[in-house]
């Protein structure tokens, strides 16, 4: 009896000590410095439920002359980056919300379908051969046949364990597409705000055979890049990259990268350009590292970005690119909520870099109405923009 008292005794002064220790911290928060500890910046919580058609924010939205916008689809909460079949399908993955969904267009009238669903972080998809590959944080499934088969959903193949992709949620989340040379082509971002990493297994664009064999490292310190493509003409691959949070207002500027050479280090989280990060765990010169094709501005979130080769926009915007910026949390004013357009010069260097879609972001009020997330050219040339805060995809045509 002595000894259980005692034992019980001993217990209740260890409860304490366990009781006070420290809650983990949320990811978002990693990195943020003492003297922040009370900034009410945090992540803008995402719409799960389908916004009425009349409260998707159409009317307000603005682009250039000659251009217009219209509702092409809504009732996809959560709608983020796009993949386009053969057959006109778009594909649309998400987030939070766990879903893959299919457009189809018949009519001009569209039909929403979730293909998949109860999946974490489905954000990458891709089509090839009219086999829709699904990626969420480190599985892989492939659907054989689904954009010819819309009536059936066929049973995926489960791809995850010869993909073998790292399991962290943290910016594990994908942006994925077939290559020129048919290669499948993805980003694996940091597990981090900032911090030390497997600089072979993070912070990467890296490709693979269809069938997951012969990986391939297509560049490194790519922080976290959730968009890329290919020049139409030259075929280099070009991406989007979101920089660090916690490090002010406006450092460090969001980044577009033009990956000269398989393999080139971009420089995190050592560097983002010229700007030498002294949140990192050592120091290194920047001229060591590629540097970007062009800065974004701070905290914007460059996401999807396409190069235009459609027939129908004027000549002015061949080979252009346009990038959807899904917009700023870690930042007092809000910055990005918008598509912007970069336009090359003859040696293929960013000329310069221009709202295209506007009116996401009511500047007086220091508010969003929407968050743009991926763009997608149609084969007819007209342009898709994704809205994942609306669940809504909008199609830009020109006169």
């Amino acid at each position: 009896m002595k000894r259980s008292l005692i034992a019980l005794g001993l217990m209740a002064l260890a409860m304490p000590a366990i009781a006070q220790a420290p809650a983990p911290v949320p990811g978002w928060q990693q990195g943020r410095p003492d003297s922040l500890a009370a900034s009410p910046l945090a992540p803008h919580s995402p719409r799960l439920t389908v916004t009425p058609q009349d409260q998707v924010p159409i009317a307000a939205l603005r682009v250039p002359a000659g251009f217009q916008v219209e509702l092409w689809a809504h009732g996809l909460p959560g709608a983020r980056m796009m993949a386009q079949g053969a057959d006109g399908t778009v594909f649309v993955g998400t987030r939070t919300i766990g879903r893959v969904y299919a457009v189809t267009d018949a009519n001009n009238q569209r039909t929403v379908r979730t293909v998949a669903e109860r999946l974490s972080d489905p954000n990458g998809v891709a089509v090839r051969d009219g086999n829709l590959y699904v990626i969420a944080i480190n599985r892989v499934l492939r659907y054989d046949g689904l954009g010819a088969r819309m009536g059936e959903v066929p049973q995926p193949t489960d791809l995850t364990a010869a993909f073998a992709l790292p399991t962290e949620t943290h910016h594990g989340w994908k942006f994925a597409s077939f290559g020129p040379d048919g290669r499948l082509y993805m980003n694996v971002g940091v597990p981090c705000n900032i911090c030390e990493f497997d600089r072979d297994r993070h912070a990467l664009i890296v490709s693979y055979n269809p069938d997951s064999s012969d990986r391939r490292i297509e560049t490194r310190g790519i922080r976290n890049s959730v968009g890329f493509d290919w020049h139409p003409v030259t075929r280099e691959l070009w991406a989007t990259n979101n920089g660090r949070d916690w490090a002010g207002n406006d450092t460090p500027e969001d980044s577009l990268h033009r990956i000269r050479a398989p393999g080139a280090d971009q420089g995190f989280p050592f560097c983002v350009g010229t700007w030498n990060d002294p949140g990192a765990h050592a120091r290194r010169e920047c001229s060591e590292f590629a540097q970007p094709a062009a800065l974004l501005g701070a905290h914007v979130s460059p996401l999807g970005m396409r190069f235009y080769a459609g027939p129908q926009f004027p000549e002015t915007y061949r080979n252009a690119m346009f990038i959807a910026e899904r917009g700023s949390w870690n930042r007092e004013r809000l910055s990005g909520f918008q598509v912007v357009v970069a336009r090359l010069d003859a040696q293929g260097n960013v000329a310069g870099v221009e709202p295209f879609l506007t009116g996401f972001r009511d500047e007086a009020a220091n508010r969003f109405l929407g968050r743009p997330v991926d763009v997608l050219v149609r084969p007819d040339g007209s342009l898709l923009v994704s809205d994942e805060q609306n669940g809504a995809i909008y199609r830009i045509t020109y006169r």
